[in-house]
């Protein structure tokens, strides 16, 4: 068997390689067409890591390339070691003498070792972590008079993360970067983070890629060496590079150009740590006449799966194009499921995951893949309940996170003032200039006593063992403590929650730092929030979860995994559940505000992994109404349904109006979800002080609350345009020419010519 116009890349007698045999044919011409720049682009579940493999275990068989003349990067060290050992299959031996196959980050580090001296440093210079980062930065802050408070050294860190993924140096900081920290002193900071670096002859991680690019502008000899030495570049993941490693290929890449890189425009989905799809997307302009082979043959999912997946990211413009197909039969319609709430999601997912249990599907082959941390509660909390094994992947279990454990001590001092663990654990969180010395004063004074940690450092704040300044903070923290027991007996325990973290500033601290990750523990604290609105007093919700923590299933039995989207890339199971496929919850409304088209099409990428992790079923859900930062709101269906190919998912008709209201333009009536006072059987919820006690007629029964609740949901999944406002005359595709006659939030009423009074979705017309 040959391959027709590949002969010169095969075996001597014109056979494939036994490596690239069981290749399909796009898969071997990537093997096989060695020379030149190549865009390996490669779909969901088509077997580019197989394809890349054979093609390096390719080049060093035909002796192409000694393996250390072959530069091969990759985001992990466990896809490293992956390539690795395929590699050492294929060629029947121990592969040895491969350096340069490896991350980013170890290979720059390897390179900078042996050019230190260029760039200030030794040869045996540290590679510092986050904690001596944040440290640095810290006592940077401080010598300079700045307010630690007000700019954390956490968002500093943030900052020079992002200048360092761009390739940039403080020198090549522009007027809006440098006022982006401490009203126009981040190009100082950096500066001065950088000198106390090379002081203490270390780096970060962030330098190991940008001094080497230094290196390679500024050392036009050191360059030419390495463009010599690889005679061959192969790259893993490449729609994930952020720009400084894009630069550190590009430069490496252009005396041979025989760079192979393999990745997929539809996968980016890591913005928010500095990739960019444009890398990927201009790859045949940087280098042009490449050859770009397609894999698009798919061996993981159904047909109805890939359709639906397909049909999804198609909306996207910033796409080089694709289309996925397989030669699996049949297969199950992705599912799209409507519910009245969050908590009846969970219930519905944990009753699914049964009904697959009993039908013999193991447990290891469900997830459930969430938008953000927070939705994993609502789960946890059920699967507790039915008794069902889970595990979170890729992050804590809701109640183990750190900010949630801040929450909870706080809560249990409140409840019982004698929980020493509780009490040490924040007396200083958030920071408030309590040391190690006054804590060990305090643990002395309540050993010889025998009083609680709490009372003893009352009575300890009262003497003159402790310095002033010490004393006032105890003792103002007591009492607060002293007030908050008060409250505890007045308000509901969620309202007591919300109290204490305004009051003690650990929501403050968390804004102050203006980082993704900080903005995901504010989301958790209000997830816990709402968690505590069905329970009547504190003392029933800290039992509950100390029921929840005490869940410590045999670690060797089946369970079902939960997840985010994002740590779910390049997993795969047979039963995937997507809840909250909800407009302001997916796509986040915190990614459009931050970064508008670029943002959504990202979110619609990540809807596009998310689907292609199920292998047999899919199931998609969405609410009609969720308690978001405290609020009920009415849940807009996500945008996302809309686009799902009609032909491929079955909708449920509990909550009918999923995909075909988006399909329609968000027409049907005022309230998108007025039908359910209709079609839903009278519900009747007792709750906790603070809780509408009954829901008898769904929406029907509280017109105000209707009303303020269509209005949250309106803002919260759109901002309103600014170019349309009352009298205006507008065109809708569906109903033609109108006059809009009001205007709340995003949602219009219009007197259209021919169709009578509607009320439309902003986003639908257009100005006359």
């Amino acid at each position: 068997m040959t391959l027709p116009g590949a002969a010169s890349d095969s075996a001597p007698d014109g056979e494939i390689p036994f490596y690239a045999a069981r290749l399909n044919a796009p898969q071997r011409e990537a093997v096989l067409t060695t020379e030149g720049p190549v865009l390996m682009l490669a779909g969901a579940g088509t077997g580019k890591t197989a394809a890349l493999t054979a093609r390096l275990a390719h080049l060093v068989a035909t002796r192409r390339a000694w393996p250390s003349e072959i530069l091969c990067v990759t985001f992990t060290n466990k896809a490293a070691r992956e390539m690795r050992e395929r590699v050492a299959h294929h060629l029947g031996e121990a592969v040895e003498g491969m350096p340069w196959l490896g991350t980013f980050h170890s290979i720059g580090a390897k390179m900078l070792r042996r050019h230190a001296e260029l760039v200030g440093l030794q040869s045996n210079y540290t590679i510092i972590d986050t904690d001596d980062q944040l440290r640095l930065l810290k006592q940077l802050i401080v010598e300079n008079d700045l307010d630690e408070k007000r700019w954390p050294a956490r968002q500093l860190a943030g900052l020079i993360d992002r200048w360092k993924n761009r390739g940039l140096n403080p020198e090549d900081l522009d007027a809006i970067e440098n006022e982006a920290y401490a009203n126009g002193r981040g190009q100082q900071f950096y500066r001065l983070y950088q000198d106390r670096l090379k002081a203490l002859n270390a780096c970060d991680f962030g330098d190991l890629l940008l001094h080497m690019l230094n290196v390679f502008r500024r050392e036009r000899e050191v360059l030419a060496h390495y463009q010599q030495r690889f005679k061959y570049i192969l790259v893993d993941e490449y729609q994930d590079t952020n720009q400084v490693q894009y630069l550190w290929l590009r430069l490496l890449a252009q005396e041979r150009k025989n760079i192979c890189v393999v990745g997929d425009d539809d996968q980016s989905i890591y913005s928010w740590r500095g990739a960019e799809v444009a890398n990927i997307l201009r790859f045949e302009k940087d280098f042009p006449g490449a050859a770009v082979i397609k894999l698009e043959q798919n061996y993981r999912s159904t047909p109805h799966i890939l359709g639906a997946a397909s049909g999804l990211i198609d909306a996207n413009s910033q796409r080089l194009g694709k289309t996925l197909w397989t030669e699996v039969d049949g297969g199950d319609k992705v599912r799209v499921i409507g519910v009245w709430d969050a908590p009846e999601e969970a219930r519905r997912v944990g009753e699914e995951i049964e009904r697959l249990e009993r039908e013999g599907a193991p447990l290891e082959q469900i997830a459930i893949l969430v938008r953000a941390q927070y939705q994993t509660r609502e789960f946890e909390d059920r699967f507790i309940q039915i008794g069902l094994n889970y595990r979170i992947v890729g992050g804590f279990r809701f109640y183990e996170r750190a900010e949630i454990r801040d929450a909870l001590a706080y809560l249990r001092v409140i409840a019982q003032p004698q929980d020493d663990l509780a009490f040490e654990r924040i007396y200083n969180q958030p920071k408030r200039g309590l040391g190690a010395k006054t804590l060990e004063k305090m643990h002395q004074h309540a050993r010889r006593t025998g009083m609680p940690l709490a009372a003893a450092s009352l009575q300890l704040a009262d003497s003159d063992e402790l310095p002033a300044r010490a004393a006032n903070t105890i003792g103002g923290l007591l009492r607060q403590f002293l007030e908050w027991r008060e409250q505890a007996e007045k308000v509901t325990p969620a309202e007591l929650l919300r109290t204490v973290l305004e009051e003690t500033g650990y929501n403050a601290m968390l804004e102050a730092e203006k980082t993704a990750e900080a903005s995901n523990r504010l989301e958790n604290l209000s997830e816990l929030a709402r968690a505590m609105e069905e329970y009547e007093t504190l003392g029933d919700f800290l039992e509950h979860v100390s029921l929840v923590m005490d869940n410590d299933a045999d670690q060797t039995s089946e369970k079902v995994t939960i997840m985010t989207i994002h740590a779910a890339k390049g997993l795969e199971f047979d039963n995937v559940f997507l809840p909250g496929w909800e407009e302001g919850v997916f796509p986040s409304q915190r990614a459009l505000d931050e970064g508008g088209l670029a943002s959504l099409e990202e979110e619609r990428r990540l809807a596009y992994v998310a689907i292609t992790r199920a292998r047999r079923r899919c199931t998609i859900l969405h609410a009609a109404n969720r308690r978001i930062y405290g609020q009920w709101t009415s849940s807009i269906p996500s945008r996302f349904i809309g686009e799902l190919p009609a032909d491929h998912i079955e909708e449920e008709t509990t909550l009918t109006g999923g995909a075909s209201l988006w399909r329609a333009g968000m027409t049907e009536h005022e309230d998108p979800f007025a039908h359910l006072a209709r079609e839903r059987p009278a519900r009747t919820q007792t709750r906790g002080p603070g809780w509408q006690r009954a829901l008898t007629t769904g929406y029907d029964a509280t017109p105000k609350r209707l009303k303020e609740t269509t209005r949250s949901a309106a803002s919260f999944a759109a901002k309103p345009r600014t170019d349309i406002a009352i009298g205006q005359r507008v065109f809708h595709d569906k109903f033609g020419y109108g006059t809009v006659t009001d205007q709340e939030g995003n949602r219009l009423e219009i007197e259209f010519e021919q169709a009578g009074t509607k009320r439309v979705i902003d986003s639908f017309v257009t100005v006359a």
